[in-house]
């Protein structure tokens, strides 16, 4: 469609991502997600873009729901496959580990710690995993990450605040949001159920990596 040229880069990858979140799972991407995907600060930029996008006739959104995201036009025969603008599958696909249960004091790319591998195209991340995690529990629910979701890591040891990590705390392995302050590390969760934990000074801790993107299996609107 015309309207796709007059796109700014930014408001093109978004779209992109839309497409590519339909084509793989059914179902659009919340704002969480694409602001988790793309590095924005908050899922209010996400919303910015969208409207952009309704306004240039790319997309709809819908009222009331969190994925209330339909492509219009040309947009939409992308997401059937009619058009080239998706990587054919099979071409220049990632090979991404889905990392298990993490055994204590174990490297997290440990091979016995893979369960299968995921073929994945690059595309669909601002920036290039390293491996996915498959998240357990609802801790980060308000970033639009659930339970038996498969996050997208980039390894990393370093993190700035509000980046959404994967840290080795002790024994144990976790996704949060990262916080340095006033001499102390703090892991906030995205649910007010979860208290923020704060690690005590002497306490393991090593940053495992930062969160890149987001695959949903099995979604369905």
């Amino acid at each position: 469609m015309s309207d796709t040229q007059k796109l700014t880069a930014r408001q093109q990858q978004i779209l992109q991502l839309v497409q590519h979140a339909i084509t793989r799972t059914g179902a659009p991407p919340t704002r969480a997600e694409i602001a988790a995907q793309l590095g924005f600060k908050s899922a209010n930029a996400a919303e910015e873009h969208l409207q952009a996008l309704a306004r240039k006739g790319a997309i709809e959104l819908v009222s009331g729901t969190s994925r209330g995201i339909r492509l219009r036009g040309a947009g939409r025969a992308a997401a059937r496959g009619d058009m080239h603008t998706l990587p054919l599958p099979g071409m220049a696909q990632l090979a991404l580990p889905l990392i298990g249960r993490v055994a204590a004091g174990s490297p997290i790319l440990a091979q016995e710690h893979v369960d299968q591998t995921y073929h994945v195209e690059p595309t669909l991340f601002a920036q290039r995993p390293d491996y996915l995690l498959r998240v357990r529990g609802m801790s980060m629910q308000g970033a639009g990450i659930i339970d038996g979701d498969l996050l997208a890591v980039q390894a990393a040891r370093e993190a700035r605040n509000g980046q959404i990590v994967v840290a080795r705390l002790g024994d144990e392995v976790t996704v949060k949001r990262f916080h340095r302050g006033n001499n102390r590390i703090e892991l906030h969760a995205e649910n007010p159920d979860y208290p923020t934990i704060v690690v005590q000074p002497g306490q393991p801790f090593e940053i495992e990596g930062l969160a890149v993107g987001l695959i949903r299996n099995g979604m369905s609107m």
